[in-house]
């Protein structure tokens, strides 16, 4: 008997070891997941980021048209976008650990697909598969970099996202030295980015099924803290501006990102290689500001961060317009470190609005983002056709000014108080 009960202690004891081994501190960051999930971060959307920088190639090889062009982006946006919030829901009650090697491997088949595609509805297919994988990324991604975060949410999620954006900037440049030497079969390549992917992400997804158990106990232990009608009604409203605020940024980055080149040669009668400095100018600084933005948000609060992202915006896109064309390279790094200060911090405050989602809010935060990005780009086009591209860049300088709607976010100490 005395036996019986010192081997259940000492089993104990070796329990509690490797459960010291395995899980870590709510309030420890955990550095190493976050710059191996940034990094996948950063693989993941160089491989999305490839299929507009093939247009050209696509063209050239099977004849697509214009329109056939503009249904690739189009599928791509809304199957990565719109499956986000879906998938994240899904996992928030079912988590998923290896869902991000899966991902990947659905990117990695598409990308073949699109080196091998004879015709567009192969195009097409293939595009659907690298939509799908990065809709299954995003959520669970952001929700690894939730779970390694510690008591720094704001710089976690920023490692996380600086990825993403460092992805869609240098993916230009990779395809101009793989893609324009080699054609559309170049694209075999990208497989590789893929294979590295899903080799980091199966690392990551061993750490995240220990680490979601420990969650999960942790979520069903506060459980029974129920919301009242009242704070169910001010949360919605909460969510409700925050969405108006990624619309905002959202459609001010799409205006710049697609359409201020022309602009820039139209105005300052550049050359489109000159005018590609100034995307890329705002495209980098942006990938800095949401860098800095997470640690700031930290420091100074993720609500104050929100409201100076768009609104410290505001004066400099109000005087963008009228500026020669040093001045303006100069603003568009002010203003894309301003504006994308915010990308990260606006992910965590809709985690922390309602804690137990984070799925589902980094689906609905990001994927929100890109769709509106989408639709903010077709709208603005059609108003470019409509009124004119000076006209337009003078009216999209006023959507900053939405940033004002910031005060009506609850601060995060009364979103502490909500959920203490």
């Amino acid at each position: 008997m005395y036996l019986d009960l010192d081997r259940r202690k000492e089993y104990q004891l070796e329990k509690a070891i490797r459960k010291e081994k395995n899980t870590q501190p709510e309030n420890q960051t955990v550095y190493s997941i976050l710059f191996i999930i940034g990094i996948c971060h950063l693989l993941n959307d160089s491989l999305q980021a490839v299929i507009p920088a093939m247009f050209p190639i696509l063209e050239k090889s099977l004849g697509l048209t214009f329109t056939q062009l503009g249904l690739i982006t189009f599928t791509l946006n809304m199957v990565s976008s719109v499956m986000q919030p879906v998938i994240g829901m899904y996992t928030d009650k079912k988590p998923m650990p290896y869902a991000l090697p899966i991902g990947l491997s659905c990117s990695m088949i598409g990308m073949l697909g699109l080196a091998l595609a004879p015709n567009f509805w192969m195009i097409l297919v293939s595009v659907l598969f690298i939509g799908f994988g990065s809709a299954i990324f995003h959520p669970e991604g952001s929700r690894v970099a939730y779970l390694a975060a510690g008591n720094r949410r704001g710089l976690a999620q920023s490692i996380y996202q600086v990825g993403g954006n460092s992805g869609q900037a240098l993916a230009p440049i990779i395809t101009a030295l793989v893609l324009v030497p080699l054609g559309q079969f170049g694209a075999i390549w990208f497989t590789l980015i893929a294979g590295l992917a899903v080799f980091f992400l199966s690392y990551i997804a061993k750490w995240y099924a220990v680490q979601i158990k420990e969650f999960t106990r942790s979520k069903a232990s506060r459980k029974s803290n129920k919301t009242s009608k009242n704070m169910s009604k001010a949360i919605k409203g909460a969510l409700i501006v925050l969405v108006f605020i990624v619309f905002a940024r959202s459609w001010y980055a799409a205006a710049i990102s697609n359409f201020y080149a022309f602009y820039a040669i139209d105005s300052y009668g550049i050359t489109i290689a000159k005018s590609q400095i100034y995307i890329f100018t705002f495209l980098a600084m942006g990938a800095v500001g949401t860098f800095l933005g997470g640690p700031l948000a930290d420091r100074f609060g993720k609500r104050n961060i929100i409201l100076f992202s768009l609104v410290g915006t505001a004066p400099l896109a109000l005087l963008l317009p009228y500026v020669g064309p040093i001045s303006a390279i100069v603003l568009l790094a002010v203003i894309g470190i301003i504006l994308m200060s915010s990308f990260s911090v606006t992910v965590v405050y809709a985690q922390e609005l309602i804690p137990g989602k984070i799925g589902t809010m980094s689906g609905l935060i990001v994927g929100l983002a890109f769709g509106m990005g989408a639709i903010g780009s077709v709208a603005l086009g059609s108003l470019i056709d409509l009124l004119g591209l000076t006209p337009t860049m003078i009216a999209i300088s006023l959507l900053p000014l939405l940033g004002f709607l910031t005060y009506m976010l609850p601060t995060d100490e009364k979103v502490s108080q909500w959920y203490a």
